[in-house]
Parts: C-alpha cells; structure tokens; sequence
C-alpha cells in the first residue's frame, strides 16, 4: 500500500538545496512542534494564499499576502516529513494518509483563489488544478504499484510550481502585464491565462511523458497471458 516510506523520486533543480536546508531547520524546530502541527500549518498557508488571491480585487497589493501564504504552505509541507524522519518518528501510513489528504484540499483552495482572482480566468485556473490532480492520482498510483513516490517530474516540483506562482505574483503587481490582453480562437486571455494553460500544458505533458514510460515497463514486467476459450482449467 501507498506509504512514505516508499522509494523517494526528488529529481528538481532545487532538491539537495532545499533538503541540506530542511534539515537544518527539523533538526532546530522547538520540542512542542510536530509533524501534524506542521502539516496543518502548511494548510493554513494555503488558506492565506487563496485569501491573498481574492482581496487582489481590492488592491493587486494583496497578492504579498498571497505569496507569503506560499511560503508558509511550503515550510509546513514541506517540513513535516522532514521533521519525522530527522526526529525518527515516522508513521508511514498515517503520515500518507494525513499529509496527502490535506495536499488535494491545498491545491483546490489556491487555485480557486487564483481563479477568483484578476490575474486568471476561473476556467484555467482549473484546467490548472485538473492537471495538478491528475499528476498526484497519477504519483499514488505508481506508490502502490511500484513502491516509488515520485515528488518531481523532470526537473519541476512542488517547491518550484510555489516560486513560480510568487514570480507571476510579483510581475502581476509590479508590471503593466496586467492589462495584456489577446483575442485567441475567439477567446480573450490575458498574458496571464496564456501563462496558465502553459503550466496546465506542462502538467499534462509530464503525466503522459511518464505514462508512457511505465507502461511500457509494467506490460513486460506483467506480460499479456494468451487465452485459449476452447481449453478448461482442472
């Protein structure tokens, strides 16, 4: 069964970084922190980054706040696990359990809050999500069948799909894009829904990139059987 415990797959540009600085941060996290503590806390980030996303109809300023609830998501999710295992305390099944659970509950309120925001159409702020699911189904699927749990997809994972949002945060506010508007197949997208569908396209492509693969690599480990409708079993 899907587990942490599983063989890790961390190929991104900023895994041996980010995991020398996760574990310097578990190895100094107070005694009454957890890795439950921090899971929800990573929640809570995602709860402040859709609210950042929705009172940038307010002022586009907001999005700071939308950013900063990135960065608190990414030290509570990312840490969790961290902690656990620098402290010893792993529970691989609760901790799948709990941890994947809320990541499917985080990834739907940011990009609600995105689709409810001026910066994204609502519809590919879900294709967005769609995509995103597609790839966690598609990861615990691979957990159960081949042992591995696969973080990142080429050189791309969650920490750099987090600073990208924080970089379209940023150029949102700070530059004229923002009003880039272009007519496509009788579709009016901003600069912004084009950037989207980008990421959507990505998400897609990285899950059949790796579908790909594996089935061929599980149609020879589990060959097709020849059958024979005029041969009885004892």
């Amino acid at each position: 069964m899907g587990k942490e415990s599983s063989n890790r797959i961390q190929t991104s540009l900023l895994n041996a970084m980010e995991k020398k600085a996760l574990i310097w941060m578990a190895e100094r996290q107070p005694l009454w922190m957890t890795s439950d503590t921090l899971t929800y806390i990573g929640l809570l980030g995602a709860v402040i980054c859709g609210l950042g996303f929705a009172l940038a109809h307010i002022d586009k300023n907001y999005l700071w706040i939308s950013s900063l609830g990135l960065v608190i998501n990414w030290y509570g999710d990312s840490l969790d696990g961290t902690l656990a295992r620098v402290r010893h305390t792993q529970r691989p099944v609760y901790g799948f359990f709990i941890d994947h659970t809320l990541d499917a509950v985080t990834i739907c309120i940011m990009c609600i809050g995105a689709g409810i925001s001026p910066m994204f159409r609502l519809d590919v702020a879900m294709l967005v999500l769609a995509g995103y699911l597609v790839l966690s189904i598609y990861t615990y699927i691979s957990t159960i069948i081949k042992d591995e749990f696969r973080l990142t997809y080429g050189s791309f994972g969650p920490t750099e799909f987090r600073l990208v949002v924080i970089l379209i945060n940023t150029v949102f506010m700070y530059t004229p894009l923002s009003s880039t508007i272009y007519t496509i197949a009788g579709q009016t997208l901003g600069i912004f829904d084009i950037v989207g569908l980008l990421i959507a396209l990505f998400l897609f492509g990285a899950w059949l990139s790796q579908f790909l693969i594996d089935r061929r690599i599980l149609s020879e480990r589990d060959p097709l059987k020849p059958y024979n409708p005029g041969k009885k079993e004892d």
